[in-house]
């Protein structure tokens, strides 16, 4: 019987590789990096063209191993992965429409010789229709080979190293940034005063332009009365932020008041534009809570008990008022008789 596994595509983009050139992209066996030019060597692909036109380059794969290695050379469009913004790109099987799409390696696939190095040509042709603005993407040299684990259940492992390319299409560049979807989630302590108090804020940072961003994010939180309890810059956020890409990200706020009610406001700037979102806060301890809502409910329980017994003897005197009534007019039949 066959072991069924897992298949599992790791995309590794180291950025400084000291053995390759170029700070090639390297995974300890095989780079991938751009040819050098005749002035320098480069770190990245960085491009631009007008809608029409096509680019023609050369990407270089070099195996570090000692024995020979075949590759699959693909183009893949850039993204940022959701929760922490990292720099990723689209598998081989995925749908490609940037850069992925435009790219074309004069070979598809590689074999490079044990501690040798080979040299592809590419072009790429931008259509007509493209969009201005930034479209980040990569040549990706895949080893099609899968790796399998031991066990019931193996984990198959294909490993990837991929060049960045950063393109630039001429026309208005726009760039915009948003902050969306803030929360605040506390975390009491049962009792006051008996443990930490902290808060988690969650929040979207999307990228609503057509250029790549370098994003900064201010954290800001008051308390009543306009009281600051926390200002600071935030380091857990992307390096860069892509075109259209939107990254969720949690921030953790240690020493967050144990009672107080105020506003979080979060504002994402980068070159040439900054916008703010904020979201208010109810901080109260589960004890503290637990005796407000006794209390509520205890109240609630007398008044409705107050208003019935004001019902009951405002009913027992109408009734007593209609019984003398009736006497007082029997009363009187009886004096009419004599």
């Amino acid at each position: 019987m066959r072991k069924p596994y897992v298949l599992l595509l790791g995309l590794f983009l180291a950025l400084f590789a000291a053995p390759a050139p170029a700070h090639a992209a390297d995974n300890g066996s095989w780079s991938v990096y751009p040819a050098a030019s005749k002035v320098a060597a480069r770190p990245y692909f960085y491009l631009s063209a007008d809608p029409g036109t096509t680019i023609e380059d050369k990407v270089v794969v070099a195996n570090r191993t000692g024995q020979p290695l075949s590759f699959r050379l693909y183009a893949a469009d850039a993204y940022n992965t959701p929760r922490d913004g990292g720099f990723a790109v689209r598998t081989v099987r995925e749908k490609q429409r940037g850069v992925g799409a435009w790219a074309k390696p004069a070979k598809s696939r590689v074999t490079v010789p044990a501690h040798g190095e080979v040299t592809v040509p590419f072009t790429l042709h931008v259509p007509e229709g493209a969009e201005p603005g930034d479209h980040p993407g990569a040549l990706v040299a895949l080893d099609e080979q899968i790796d399998k684990g031991d066990g019931s259940l193996a984990l198959g492992v294909q490993r990837a190293v991929a060049a960045r390319v950063y393109l630039r299409v001429g026309g208005p560049a726009l760039p915009a940034i948003a902050v969306e979807n803030v929360h605040v989630v506390h975390h009491q302590p049962l009792v006051p005063g008996l443990g930490d108090s902290t808060a988690t804020i969650s929040y979207t940072l999307h990228n609503t332009g057509n250029v790549t961003l370098v994003p900064k994010v201010e954290l800001r939180a008051e308390g009543l009365f306009g009281r600051t309890l926390l200002a600071r810059n935030l380091s857990r956020i992307p390096s860069e932020l892509l075109p259209g890409q939107r990254v969720h990200l949690t921030e953790p706020w240690r020493g967050a008041p144990q009672m107080d009610w105020g506003d979080i406001t979060l504002t994402a700037s980068a070159q040439d534009t900054r916008e703010s979102a904020s979201a208010s806060f109810f901080a109260l301890p589960w004890a503290a809570a637990l005796v407000l809502s006794a209390a509520l409910v205890v109240g609630v329980a007398l008044g409705i008990r107050a208003r019935r017994a004001r019902g009951v003897r405002g009913r027992g005197a109408a009734l007593e008022a209609v019984a003398a009534a009736a006497r007082g007019v029997r009363r009187e039949r009886a004096a009419a008789r004599r």
